[in-house]
Order: C-alpha cells, then structure tokens, then sequence
C-alpha cells in the first residue's frame, strides 16, 4: 500500500468517524429526524460511508472555522500568563454544568450501537474484498 492510499484512508476513516459522532449528537437533539434520514439509507453501507464521510468533511471544515476565529481573538487578548502585581490578581469560579444520568446512558448506548455498526461495516468490507 503507498503512503498515499494510506493517508486517505486514515483521513477518510477520521471523517467517516467525525461525521458518525455528528450525527449521534444529532440523533440525541432530534431522534425522528435522525431516524428518518438513517431509514432512508437502509442497508447500504458504501451510501453509509459516503453520508457519514460528507457529513465529517463538512464539521471539520466548520471547527477548522471556530478554531481559527478563537486562534485570531485570542491573538488580539492581552496575555493572561504575564505576572500582574498582587493588588490587581482575581480569581475566577466557574460552575460547571451536571449532566443528567439517563442523557449519559443513552449516550453511552449510542456510542456502543454505533461501534457495533462499524464492526459490521468492516466485517461487510472483509467479506467483500474475499
């Protein structure tokens, strides 16, 4: 295999799971949305793979967004690291929020379905390249 092959496959691999953990999060938000577009698709794993990696490529492209308009704030903020004189020292608390049990075994659910799809899927693939 040439190194070529093998980056897009990696790159594929990590958008088909990119848009994979997408669609969970969006399974979670709207399950009869969700439900009726997989319902669509059927058993079909390349058209699977295609959406899948469709959907990846299009949030990548949207973090590589969030991340370079944060890199390009944060260029523009005063740096927090830089010693201040202890009359002007605070000290921020932030609350952080408590995920609802139910919400994390139904995630947790989710995410075991959708590793059990994958290994279907590259056992479909095996079967197919015999």
């Amino acid at each position: 295999m040439n190194p070529e092959t093998l980056t897009e496959a990696i790159q594929k691999s990590f958008r088909v799971t990119l848009g994979a953990t997408a669609s969970l999060v969006e399974a979670i938000q709207d399950p009869q949305g969700s439900q009726a577009k997989f319902s669509a698709i059927g058993n079909d794993f390349d058209l699977l793979t295609q959406e899948l990696e469709a959907k990846g490529t299009d949030t990548e492209r949207e973090a590589r967004a969030v991340v370079d308009s944060m890199m390009g704030q944060m260029s523009q903020m005063p740096n927090p690291f830089a010693p201040t004189p202890a009359s002007e020292a605070t000290v921020d608390t932030y609350a952080s929020p408590v995920a609802d049990a139910s919400v994390q075994v139904e995630l947790d659910a989710l995410t075991q379905e959708l590793l059990t799809l994958r290994q279907e899927i590259e056992t479909l693939k095996a079967q197919k390249n015999m």
